[in-house]
């Protein structure tokens, strides 16, 4: 992206992106979508399966709900949910893909180290 575009884009338009990376930024967030990748799940199971005390859960629930990256049906006495947006999927995974690269550059790097503490003395 060019300077003079970037500088046209106003912080209006990039308020929303900031609110929506901000959403992800939580890792209790980042477990309860893990869980529902496979499929929908009640406020029980999302609970057993992360631990979560149920104050906690329903707050990022309630967060993640009106993101829209998930989404709420009730069924019975009981409330599903459920991916809403599974395009964050792709984006966790190129996120996940550039923190492994830099995981590997810097292994690489201090793999260096090694030869240089083996040096004679």
């Amino acid at each position: 992206m060019s300077q003079t575009l970037a500088a046209q884009i106003s912080s209006e338009v990039l308020i929303p992106v900031a609110e929506y990376f901000k959403v992800l930024s939580e890792v209790s967030r980042l477990q309860i979508l893990s869980c529902l990748k496979n499929g929908q799940m009640n406020v029980t199971e999302i609970g057993e399966a992360t631990g979560l005390g149920q104050a906690n859960l329903s707050k990022h629930l309630k967060v993640l709900t009106q993101a829209g990256l998930v989404s709420r049906q009730p069924q019975g006495v009981s409330v599903y949910y459920s991916i809403g947006d599974p395009i964050v999927f792709d984006l966790c995974e190129l996120v996940c893909d550039r923190i492994s690269q830099q995981i590997e550059k810097r292994a690489e790097e201090f793999g260096q180290f090694k030869a240089f503490s083996s040096l004679p003395k």
